[in-house]
């Protein structure tokens, strides 16, 4: 389970808050190394006995260039740049994971919301749905984490648990002896969605948009699903992994070589005596390099068993705890809606504190404090004096008061446009109400005219009007308006009582 200490060091102290946390034991770097320290440790004495008791001159002095020799070539491994890049893509991929892994939450408001009905069958088609999302990731799991394994070894422990029933058992069985090399944690996103569309048709939901929601939300959760999976099979390449791991171990294994003290007056630790009882520096190396190694080797899968590692199984209960109560417990369900207390105020001036002193006055932009110098070259000035805390507050407290009026002005010209707009569009409704009755007087009068004998003789004809397409409404309309002109001139012809006066020349041509 994960180690948090976040309350711990909310807030710097005096005394770092960090101190503290070195006094833990649980998911401590103590916990993970003392075992390798210790070995260290034992080799370094083991080695000093040796060199100060076994041994003669002459192998006292192989020991002596060995121990000198180490010494002077141990920082030419690049240790600290090959451990810091490996933690990093470690540290990276582990919080990858975490953020990969998927919560039903969103689903379930999906369905509560869409799945209409309280009879049975809706509510065990909410439930079902959510049992077989639950049951995905639960199967996930199961390939991914020892943890889950060890508590569901086989179909049965997941039939005890709820998440599973024995017909769908049969049928993931028979799936696998019939494809053993897939895996089959997709099947009951398939389910899931079978009844979805079922929902539909039997009309539990009632629109389409909501059903492409949904699956859009079951594919979205099997792929999250499935990503944990890619994380499993596809883990940092070994290689790397071996390079770092060699090259810590031979990094400390010349190290306990090379700190050793000796009797030689070309070693520049020879009159040492911190070196010669306890080598201090080289124990806290050691213990900096393999801590960060430790690091590495604890957070490369999360789903373990360590301290750190991720609580998947409290996942699988609380997901399948809250799914129900969501579906079922609170569907279509919400407290009684009440006014709130700033119904009056319509909005808050200032929230309550139970300690005034700790409000803080609003957030300052970092250029309100530059005032516009009288001098145009200069440009801008900040001026010496800060105003103090309390003026800031009085002065917020001012602004807000001004503010609150210049709106309550605002909305009050609003409501005042508002209307005169609303009379300005029952002017123009009776305009439009007007231009439709002369043109039914025009049509009117069309349909009279046609009663009356042709001076022509023709006969008149008859047009079949049609729905206008994209590229004769704009020659339409220009028509429509050259037949109204010529039937106005028509108009003026009939009720002059002269016929040929039209064909009369004016008297200036005369």
């Amino acid at each position: 389970m994960t180690v948090t200490y976040t309350a711990d060091v909310s807030s710097t102290r005096f005394i770092s808050n960090f101190l503290r946390l070195l006094l833990r034991w649980r998911g401590s770097i103590y916990k993970l190394m003392w075992v390798d320290l210790l070995v260290f440790v034992c080799i370094y004495a083991l080695l000093a006995f040796i060199y100060r008791v076994c041994l003669n001159s002459t192998l006292r002095n192989g020991f002596e260039y060995a121990v000198m020799y180490c010494n002077s070539q141990l920082n030419l491994i690049p240790l600290s740049f090959v451990m810091g890049y490996f933690v990093a893509i470690v540290m990276t991929r582990w919080w990858e994971q975490y953020t990969t892994i998927p919560w039903p939450d969103s689903i379930a408001t999906l369905i509560s919301c869409s799945v209409h009905g309280f009879d049975d069958r809706a509510r065990a088609m909410r439930r079902t749905i959510m049992r077989y999302v639950c049951l995905c990731q639960t199967i996930v799991f199961t390939m991914i984490s020892p943890s889950v394994k060890k508590r569901f070894p086989t179909y049965n422990q997941i039939i005890e648990a709820g998440l599973l029933q024995e017909n769908e058992k049969q049928i993931i069985e028979t799936l696998d002896l019939a494809f053993p090399h897939y895996p089959k944690h997709w099947m009951p996103i398939v389910w899931a969605a079978s009844i979805v569309m079922r929902a539909r048709r039997e009309n539990k939901i009632r629109d389409d948009y909501a059903v492409k929601t949904i699956i859009d939300e079951l594919n979205r959760f099997r792929g999250l699903c499935g990503f944990l999976l890619y994380y499993d099979w596809v883990s940092v390449p070994l290689v790397y992994t071996q390079v770092v791991t060699l090259a810590t171990y031979t990094f400390f294994l010349c190290s306990v070589i090379g700190s050793q003290w000796i009797d030689n007056p070309q070693s520049p630790t020879a009159s040492n005596l911190v070196v010669k009882y306890f080598p201090i520096l080289s124990i806290l190396r050691f213990f900096f390099y393999m801590g960060w190694l430790k690091v590495a080797e604890s957070l490369i899968n999360p789903f373990g068993e360590d301290d750190d590692d991720f609580e998947v199984n409290w996942m699988i209960d609380r997901n399948l705890t809250v799914s129900y109560l969501i579906v079922d417990e609170m569907h279509q369900e919400h407290p009684e809606l009440l006014k709130d207390q700033y119904w009056d105020e319509v909005f808050p001036n200032e929230l309550p504190y139970i300690d005034e002193s700790k409000r803080t006055a609003p957030p300052v932009h970092s250029t309100a404090k530059l005032i516009p110098s009288l001098d145009n070259k200069l440009g801008f000035y900040m001026p010496q004096s800060s105003p103090s805390l309390l003026s800031q507050n009085t002065s917020s407290q001012m602004d807000m008061t001004t503010s609150l009026q210049r709106l309550r002005e605002i909305l009050k010209r609003q409501n005042e446009s508002e209307d005169k707009q609303s009379s300005t569009s029952m002017n123009l409704e009776e305009l439009i109400e007007q231009r439709h009755r002369e043109k039914r007087e025009r049509l009117r009068h069309r349909f009279l005219n046609m009663n009356k004998p042709s001076s022509s003789g023709r006969g008149y004809v008859v047009t079949v009007l049609r729905p206008p397409t994209p590229r004769t409404s704009q020659r339409s309309l220009i028509e429509e308006e050259n037949e109204e002109e010529e039937e106005q001139r028509e108009e003026e012809q009939t009720k002059e009582p002269d016929s040929d006066a039209a064909n009369k020349k004016p008297d200036k041509y005369e």
